[in-house]
């Protein structure tokens, strides 16, 4: 019953967005949401495929589109060249562990101290997001047990 209760509840976001359900849309957005790691297109593709091939490298490109139009998913640009996309769109960070490349996501007011300001004369603030780049704790472990043999 609760796989049910998900499916409607996804079905319903997409209606109430005005979308047409079709599967390739359905499967892209209901995989995002069950992910948190900030998939790449190739990612998803793989990975909707696996259970059964619905879809085309360019079906899953038209899918995100239209997705990202209506707010339902964003884009995410943490490394040159590689979009990765995400379902959570209210406003938040990055941590993006140098070590393994995991991504995780900061609560917003983790910088609610953060003074933007001198900005240039003329320049207004729409939105802003932070990448922080580092070892997480696993690698950070690692680290230290391979200093220490």
């Amino acid at each position: 019953m609760e796989g049910h209760n998900k499916t409607a509840e996804i079905s319903q976001q997409m209606k109430e967005k005005g979308l047409r359900i079709t599967p390739q849309r359905f499967a892209v957005y209901a995989n995002l949401l069950s992910r948190c790691d900030h998939p790449t297109v190739d990612d998803i593709l793989t990975e909707i495929n696996r259970e059964l091939p619905i879809a085309s490298k360019a079906s899953v490109y038209s899918a995100l589109s239209v997705l990202r139009e209506v707010g339902l998913v964003r884009e995410v640009l943490l490394d040159e060249g590689v979009t990765r996309y995400d379902a959570k769109v209210e406003p938040h960070h990055h941590f993006v562990c140098e070590g393994c490349g995991q991504i995780k996501d900061l609560a917003w007011d983790v910088f609610k101290n953060l003074q933007l300001n001198p900005l240039p004369s003329g320049f207004q603030v729409n939105a802003y997001e932070i990448t922080v780049k580092g070892c997480c704790d696993r690698c950070n472990l690692e680290r230290v047990e391979d200093q220490n043999p």
